[in-house]
């Protein structure tokens, strides 16, 4: 949405108050004003200010005690100022508290994300992220038509699909160079992953919007929202953020990693690199540099999601942070999201848990033999109601042979939870009507 009301020209509140009050401003920036929701003016006015304070005398005193404890980063704006942020009382907790969840100890959750199940949460979270960072930017397949594209490996039927695809082959691109630096190369690398065919015109994959077209703008509805820094200076700027990207905690002033990986995705969005795609591009960075710096955890975070929940307050957050040259806006958003994507993590792993553990007792048995792979298997049918498998399908998913999966498949037959379809090139298995039912039945033998 387009920014509803911009903050008041601090310089002329300044000079107005201090001509006409100077030792009420004195006195105001000594009395400690609760500055911890940390409003933007638009914000403000719809609150009430402190007992003798008018809104602008109000949004002064604020400014005035943000300036001193603000920190300069060497990144700029249009007009070539740079950016600051404000290491808040809020933002230091949430930083302390995400890092020490993001960057645990490997054995989460009592082994829920051990080595025989951590690739499963791996390729969920991925195929989640793929899906909405896509939709975030206009992809229209359903999930349900998302996950089975991935998971057969089939070729996408539509372009929908192929931003999905790609989506997923750029953050794999990331695991896998999560120990490289961030460079210019990489990110138009990167970029052409993410955009290859998907594009109006083809050229624009890997490539910095060029100087010698329309400069591309961002847009709510009708309305022009933010027009990026001019096409000449996108190369220079791209080389000063990937230094500040890469810089070590050793580098002054200290910026935790977190803080620093959501100001890249930050100005991704800002300098708007390519005609197309910055999104998608700034939110698989904030990826990189998180990986980057250990955060092990980050892979299996979806924020695109709850992104996509909340479109108006990711807008607002950029819109903020630019009208008022603070970054400390979309930082405490980000926050807030990193946080939220945690919990949810943290809920679907206590659910799968208890799944899990109801699955394991019935299908890793002495009694019904059924191995780890097996038992995750079933565990997937009876979750995402998985309406046929091919052996080929079940080898994509758990990286094993075909054979190795037709085997798998035909043993689960032998118990009576599957069944041959009626197809046969290729071969095809359903789940039973009732498979619930099955899986209780062999409960019942093993009790």
């Amino acid at each position: 949405m387009p920014l509803r009301q911009k903050s008041p020209d601090f310089n002329e509140l300044l000079a107005r108050e201090l001509a006409e009050a100077p030792d009420s401003l004195f006195r105001w920036t000594h009395d400690g004003l609760d500055d911890s929701r940390y409003f933007h003016w638009s914000q403000l006015i719809r609150h009430t200010p402190p007992d003798g304070l008018t809104h602008e005398q109000w949004w002064l005193v604020l400014k005035i005690k943000r300036s001193s404890s603000a920190r300069t980063v060497p990144l700029t704006n249009k007009k070539g100022t740079n950016f600051k942020f404000s290491m808040t009382d809020e933002i230091l907790k949430s930083v302390e508290e995400i890092a020490a969840r993001l960057g645990g100890p490997r054995e989460l959750a009592s082994g829920t994300l051990n080595s025989t199940s951590r690739d499963r949460y791996v390729v969920r979270s991925l195929v989640e992220e793929a899906i909405t960072s896509s939709q975030l930017e206009g992809a229209s397949t359903s999930r349900k038509e998302a996950v089975k594209m991935l998971d057969s490996g089939r070729s996408p039927s539509d372009r929908s699909e192929l931003m999905i695809l790609n989506n997923y082959r750029g953050m794999e691109f990331v695991k896998q160079n999560a120990s490289s630096p961030l460079s210019p190369e990489l990110v138009l690398h990167l970029h052409e992953i993410l955009t290859e065919g998907t594009l109006d015109n083809p050229a624009d994959a890997g490539r910095l919007e060029p100087p010698d077209q329309q400069r591309v703008s961002v847009w709510a509805y009708d309305q022009q929202v933010h027009v990026p820094p001019p096409a000449e200076e996108l190369l220079d700027r791209l080389k000063v953020l990937c230094a500040f990207a890469n810089q070590d905690t050793s580098a002054t002033p200290y910026i935790p990693p977190i803080v620093r990986a959501i100001i890249v995705h930050f100005m991704f969005g800002y300098d708007h690199y390519f005609t197309d795609g910055n999104g998608r591009t700034a939110r698989t960075a904030f990826y990189w540099l998180m990986l980057q710096r250990s955060y092990w955890l980050s892979e299996f975070l979806t924020i695109s999601k709850i992104l996509k929940s909340i479109p108006g307050q990711y807008g607002d957050a950029y819109e903020f942070s630019e009208d008022d040259d603070d970054l400390t806006y979309f930082i405490n958003f980000q926050l807030g999201v990193i946080t939220r994507a945690l919990d949810e993590l943290d809920a679907y792993i206590s659910k799968r848990q208890d799944q899990t553990k109801r699955i394991h007792t019935v299908l890793r048995s002495a009694a019904t033999a059924f191995n780890a792979r097996q038992s995750q298997l079933i565990e997937w049918i009876d979750r995402d109601s998985i309406p046929t498998l091919t052996a080929q399908l079940v080898s994509n998913r758990y990286q094993v042979t075909p054979q190795t999966a037709r085997n798998d498949l035909k043993h689960l037959e032998e118990y009576g939870l599957l069944s041959r379809s009626d197809s046969k090139k290729p071969i095809a298995w359903v789940p039973a009507p009732n498979l619930r039912d099955k899986i209780a039945s062999l409960e019942d033998e093993v009790s």
